[in-house]
């Protein structure tokens, strides 16, 4: 099975930006599609934005496109999410999560492992 290791958190002001990192061991991460979803306090796990193995397709929630993007590097078995134009609304702890069988969509259980979390705040 894959381990998966998120990484590049931290407290921004509104406007800024961050990278976060998604590492991957113990198998390659080329063959997995990876998503990101985020936590916030009370709230439900929701889903960010997601890509293809092949990094062809990405897809993302209405709430970050324009401002998040997603790529992967699968030399260094990492995927990346870059996220610009941050506002308080985006604090969460922030999670990679790979699926075996390719699946993109916005279901959490749609994927098979998840990393530990980071934690991103925003400040106003």
């Amino acid at each position: 099975q894959v381990q998966l290791v998120e990484s590049g958190g931290g407290l921004v002001q509104a406007g800024g930006s961050l990278r976060l990192s998604c590492a991957a061991s113990g198998r390659t991460i080329s063959n997995y599609a990876v998503g990101w979803f985020r936590q916030a306090p009370g709230k439900e796990r929701e889903f960010v934005i997601s890509i293809r193995r092949s990094g062809s397709n990405t897809y993302s929630a209405d709430s970050v496109k324009g401002r998040f993007t997603i790529n992967r590097d699968n030399a260094k078995n990492s995927v990346y999410l870059q996220m610009d134009s941050l506002k308080p609304e985006d604090t969460a702890v922030y999670y990679c999560a790979a699926s075996f069988s390719g699946y993109i969509g916005t279901t959490w259980h749609g994927y098979d492992y998840w990393g530990q979390g980071t934690q991103v705040t925003v400040s106003s």
